[in-house]
């Protein structure tokens, strides 16, 4: 028989603590009062982890009828003693019960551990523990009891507690992802929002913890799905009866009970914030802060959630090989990949979405400030990038409402690092064209070949040099109350100095306009005929354009 001492590697029962786990058979055999009686565990030593419900003193030998799951029984025997049938079958009742172990006091009854007890008790896998010392049991079922009642109105007060800070918060109007941050400190662990599908939405929690779970996260979402993942709990999220999500609470080391509770608050509160419009972090449907109290749709928390990861990358606060788990997460596939950054003059993001589902072209989609949507293309390496980007932005132009949609477009890269620097360019073409008086003839794809001069002091833009001279060449007119005589020379340089297109596009006489270069002149000090003082103007204006914009 191998005897296992209660006491060995069994710390005290630390003070109470919010949260902390329920008490397990390891903890209850570890209470001062238990280690007086010298207990010593003879049976299902590997299973001492199991929480402790309840404690429970019988002697009847048909207990197990009277038990629902997680007691912790005691008994001296006396009805056992002299009957091995009656012992083998006390063993089988208490486990068919799923008690959480059996405390025999060895006395009269039973001076030793009985054999047939002990062997039943390891087939079945249920601890039990002698007591060598007499004990009495009255004291430990007070002591397990008081501190399960205390921990579980603590957990109960802290649910509420929880709910009210998150309620306030929403009420308050703050962003989603507060709400998550507070979720994550309160279970001390990660904490993951998904579609249905796994694609995760949001996150939070200290973020090598995050990036740990995300750099796997196919094989735990299977395993938290199937309830296989220890410590991974999952609340769903639903809102009149349609489940659009799910939150996660990843590898939550506290009592699964409370996890839970934490959980389902998290959860009402996410639907309650979705509820209330979201607090203005949605962007397109009926999302956060519409009139009503619609509730945002699922496709805006996937497109913050794109928006977060596409900012990180041109940010470069976050190193692009860090961003490659929540890149996976959020189902851009990457291994062995050619990713295409484009900057697209549309902020419908839901028609961006459309078409990609409809050419069957992964990527992620989110919308930037100024009316305008990036979209990070992952394309096969033997897919032809250009051909594709062309199609795409075809398909865009072909609605009505989109035939003047200008897609910008960055070189495409084979290597995940290089993609900051591409969403960058597509941004800088993309700025380039922005206020071009020719963008009505762009074709569909620009790159930053084809922007020329404008691209370049796009480029310089917020280059102390530059500024000064856009100054230094424009103080006339930008001093002048007339600022119709900015727009002329604007659309006089922008038609090559084409008298008769700047008049009509103005809609003046030639008289008119020539009288309004001479002021332009006369303000400017320069010859406007002179092509490098024409040129140095144009230069300045750009200049003064894009720092505008």
């Amino acid at each position: 028989m191998t005897a296992t001492p209660a006491t060995s590697g069994t710390p005290a029962v630390p003070a109470q603590q919010p949260w902390e786990p329920a008490l397990s058979v390891r903890q209850v055999l570890g209470l001062e009062r238990v280690l007086a009686g010298q207990p010593e565990v003879v049976a299902g030593a590997h299973r001492l982890d199991r929480p402790v419900r309840w404690v429970h003193v019988a002697e009847a030998a048909d207990v197990g009828v009277m038990l629902s799951g997680g007691e912790m029984v005691l008994t001296t025997g006396v009805l056992l003693a002299g009957d091995e049938d009656k012992q083998g079958e006390y063993i089988r009742s208490l486990h068919r019960a799923e008690a959480a172990a059996v405390v025999l006091g060895l006395g009269r009854a039973f001076p030793a551990p009985p054999d047939v007890m002990r062997r039943a008790a390891d087939r079945c896998g249920l601890p039990m523990v002698v007591l060598h010392r007499p004990f009495p049991f009255a004291e430990l079922t007070e002591e397990v009891q008081s501190r399960l009642l205390r921990r579980k109105f603590a957990a109960v007060s802290l649910s509420e507690a929880v709910r009210t800070e998150l309620t306030g918060l929403i009420t308050a109007g703050a962003p989603v992802q507060r709400l998550l941050d507070e979720v994550a400190r309160h279970g001390g662990c990660p904490v993951v929002v998904t579609n249905l599908a796994h694609r995760v939405l949001a996150t939070a929690g200290e973020r090598p913890a995050v990036d740990d779970v995300l750099r796997d996260w196919e094989r735990i979402a299977r395993q938290a799905g199937a309830g296989t993942a220890d410590g991974w709990i999952r609340a769903e999220l639903t809102c009149r009866g349609e489940r659009w999500g799910r939150l996660v609470l990843c590898g939550y080391r506290g009592d699964r009970a409370a996890g839970r509770l934490l959980a389902e608050r998290a959860a009402e509160a996410l639907v309650l914030h979705r509820l209330l419009g979201g607090g203005g972090d949605g962007r397109r449907g009926a999302g956060p802060g519409s009139a009503g109290g619609t509730w945002d749709s699922p496709g805006s928390w996937e497109e913050q959630s794109a928006r977060s990861l596409l900012t990180d990358l041109v940010s470069g606060a976050v190193p692009a090989r860090q961003l490659l788990p929540r890149a996976r997460a959020a189902g851009l596939p990457v291994n062995r990949r050619v990713f295409v950054p484009l900057v697209v003059g549309a902020r419908d993001t839901a028609r961006l979405d459309r078409v990609l589902r409809l050419l069957g072209l992964p990527g992620i989609v989110a919308g930037l400030a100024d009316d305008r949507a990036a979209v990070l293309l992952s394309l096969a390496p033997d897919q032809d990038a250009r051909a594709l980007t062309a199609h795409f932005a075809a398909r865009l132009r072909s609605a009505a409402d989109a035939a003047h949609t200008v897609v910008a477009a960055a070189d495409a890269r084979a290597d995940w690092a290089d993609v900051p620097a591409g969403l960058r360019e597509a941004q800088q073409v993309a700025d380039a064209v922005a206020d071009s008086p020719a963008a009505l003839e762009l074709p569909p794809v620009v790159r930053l070949r084809d922007v020329h001069l404008r691209g370049l002091v796009r480029l310089l833009r917020d280059d102390p040099h530059v500024q000064s001279f856009a100054e230094r060449e424009l103080d006339g007119l930008l001093q002048g109350p007339d600022g119709d005589l900015l727009s002329v020379l604007r659309t006089y340089l922008a038609t090559g100095r084409n008298k008769s297109r700047t008049a009509q596009l103005h809609h003046v006489s030639r008289p008119a306009l020539y009288r309004r270069l001479e002021a332009i002149q006369g303000r400017l000090g320069v010859d406007l005929d002179d092509f490098e003082q024409a040129a140095s103007v144009h230069i300045a204006l750009l200049a003064h354009d894009a720092q505008q914009g």
